[in-house]
């Protein structure tokens, strides 16, 4: 399933979109700091970051500016009840893929989570077709035919990072990071998710003192 970090000072509110995400089929990580944001996005992983703009230790502006400074590239949408034309500009400057004013509809949120998460896999659809198989972007599931393929979640992470990446070289140490969430992740651990990914069909090249690279075809 795709990981949403999720940065909302108002604990009801916070649990209240947490709680309608994973009833979507999303993993929420919810956090009410700044600093939290820093210091989770220094060691894991996600597929997109929702906003709120006034939190402690930061403010979203800043805080987004930071990761994007520091290479961070993971889609990001403010939620914010700052509705004046300045603040939208701001957002927009420091990285923002979308900026939706609070009170907003949970519905018009799913809307646009799922344009944004299909932006970042190169689709106009939910679904990502690859030969046989079909990728769906909201719940990072792989299908042959109808059949659901099963895969460990450190797989599933990968699955997640060369979909959104078909035919760009992903280093080592990128996939290790994707890896390093949860535990320790070796080269050793690595070849061996490679080579079940490529077992159920995913042409994943090796890039020779690099990485490795899943072929469009």
């Amino acid at each position: 399933m795709a990981r949403i970090l999720l940065l909302e000072d108002d604990i009801t509110l916070g649990d209240t979109l947490g709680e309608l995400l994973e009833s979507e089929g999303y993993e929420v990580v919810l956090v009410t700091h700044g600093q939290d944001v820093l210091d989770l996005t220094a060691s894991q992983s996600f597929e997109l970051m929702l906003f709120d703009v006034n939190v402690p230790d930061f403010n979203g502006f800043e805080l987004l500016k930071l990761l994007r400074d520091t290479d961070n590239t993971t889609p990001c949408i403010f939620l914010t009840s700052l509705n004046d034309i300045a603040s939208l500009s701001k957002g927009f400057e420091v990285g923002a893929d979308d900026y939706l004013k609070k009170p907003f509809d949970f519905d018009e949120l799913l809307v646009r989570i799922k344009a944004v998460l299909r932006k970042y896999f190169h689709t106009l659809d939910n679904e990502v077709k690859y030969k046989e198989l079909l990728y769906k972007i909201t719940t990072n599931e792989l299908f042959d035919g109808t059949k659901l393929i099963s895969l460990a979640p450190q797989e599933q992470k990968l699955l997640a990072l060369f979909f959104k990446n078909i035919n760009t070289t992903i280093t080592k140490t990128e996939l290790l990071f994707e890896l390093n969430s949860e535990n320790e992740a070796s080269e050793g651990a690595l070849r061996v998710y490679i080579a079940k990914l490529r077992k159920i069909g995913l042409e994943i090249e090796t890039i020779k003192g690099t990485g490795y690279r899943l072929v469009r075809v």
